[in-house]
């Protein structure tokens, strides 16, 4: 009989101490999360043509996306390394390749999407939430609006752009 409660009691204290190992990692994971987020958001250099995404997996970061400068890249990777608690950052980074034709492109798209008078909030800030990916005349939107009609007319201001191949539309709708 005692044994049984022993075990029952020995059992129990273990699940408790699994679930708060659990929740300790997770908060770790959560913490680091909103550092390396704050880092990268913090980079110098990170523009509206450039789109830095980021995956905690324990205390490994993987890194990804696109930049227009080499010099970005290492600094995303730099900045996270510094991190307490990140012990390998996974840097898989693409850089776009130099062209001026593609920063032409960049241009005339930011100002057909962030001069449209309905999308011209997403302006103001020192960071814009929609990204202009520019890569040999394809085009990528990436990051977030506040409505499904502001995704479309980001879409529709983008394929306008004359010299342009494809759009592809990866806005996300976040409701504020």
């Amino acid at each position: 009989m005692k044994l049984r409660i022993f075990s029952a009691v020995l059992s129990t204290v273990l699940a408790a101490h699994v679930c708060l190992a659990q929740q300790g990692g997770d908060k770790t994971t959560q913490r680091i999360q909103k550092e390396v987020r704050h880092e990268l958001l913090m980079l110098p250099y990170l523009g509206v043509f450039d789109n830095l995404a980021y995956r905690v997996e324990g205390t490994t970061v993987t890194l990804s996306g696109q930049v227009t400068r080499p010099t970005l890249k290492t600094d995303a990777e730099r900045v996270v390394k510094g991190i307490e608690g990140v012990e390998k950052v996974d840097n898989q980074i693409e850089v776009l390749p130099p062209s001026s034709m593609d920063d032409q492109l960049r241009r005339r798209l930011y100002r057909a999407i962030y001069g449209f008078p309905s999308l011209q909030k997403y302006a103001l800030g020192v960071q814009q939430p929609i990204r202009i990916i520019v890569k040999s005349g394809r085009v990528t939107l990436e990051g977030v609006v506040d409505s499904e009609g502001d995704k479309n007319t980001a879409g529709l201001r983008a394929n306008g752009v004359s010299g342009i191949f494809s759009v592809t539309n990866n806005l996300q709708v976040v409701k504020s």
